[in-house]
């Protein structure tokens, strides 16, 4: 039985073909992140390259698919590999270990993936990365702010300008518009109007905006295979 014998009946042979042909390129393998690798790769994505600077921590057992017990202090890109190949050992996935900024803007080409998933925190990273990702040939889907929420059900999407009541969205917008570096296009966006008013990050809601992402390269791919 193939691995992916139940993808294939929901989807059919030309949709999983052109799944197994598509190239991601995901920032940030946390909370977020995590759980969007692992189901871009269940679901038959072929090439996923994984960036992230940090190592797993204790704190992040709690919520973060990537964290063990076992791999504290470890580099949670090469970490989220070893997941994915335990899963899928013909998996196309490669890591950069380090984080996306104006300094190493220019050692990522952009243009050659298909999506760029943005599961960045930092408000100056993440900026940057939205219009960089908006200027290439890639579809981007980026993640807004996850934390301080407990109710999974309002995860939403909406395109970014339409994003109401998430401080992530704000900020960014505010230093978008301070600094004149503003999106080239319209894109996508996970995200939820929860305000819980208290500090922390569950499990299910980072979950369910992983999970959402992934969900959004999915339909895209069908929708693409579909209209041709």
């Amino acid at each position: 039985m193939s691995a992916f014998e139940r993808t294939i009946q929901l989807i059919g042979e030309d949709t999983f073909r052109h799944m197994q042909q598509t190239r991601v390129i995901l920032f940030g393998t946390g909370g977020v992140g995590g759980w969007c690798a692992e189901s871009l790769l269940r679901t038959g994505i072929g090439h996923i390259r994984l960036v992230d600077f940090d190592t797993v921590a204790e704190s992040n057992l709690n919520r973060q698919i990537v964290a063990l017990s076992s791999n504290i202090g470890q580099p949670k890109a090469e970490q989220m590999r070893q997941r994915l190949l335990a899963i899928l050992p013909q998996g196309d996935i490669s890591v950069t270990t380090g984080r996306y900024s104006a300094e190493t803007a220019g050692d990522f080409n952009l243009g050659e993936y298909d999506y760029v998933i943005d599961a960045i925190d930092s408000v100056p990273d993440k900026m940057l990365l939205i219009h960089n990702a908006t200027l290439s040939g890639a579809t981007l889907f980026s993640s807004m702010g996850a934390g301080r929420k407990i109710d999974p059900t309002q995860v939403r999407v909406s395109e970014f300008w339409k994003v109401e009541g998430c401080p992530l969205a704000r900020a960014l917008r505010n230093k978008m518009k301070k600094e004149h570096i503003l999106p080239a296009k319209k894109f996508q966006c996970v995200w939820s109007p929860e305000q819980s008013g208290t500090a922390g990050t569950l499990a299910p809601v980072v979950g369910t905006f992983g999970m959402m992402l992934a969900g959004l390269v999915v339909q895209d791919i069908c929708r693409k295979t579909c209209n041709n």
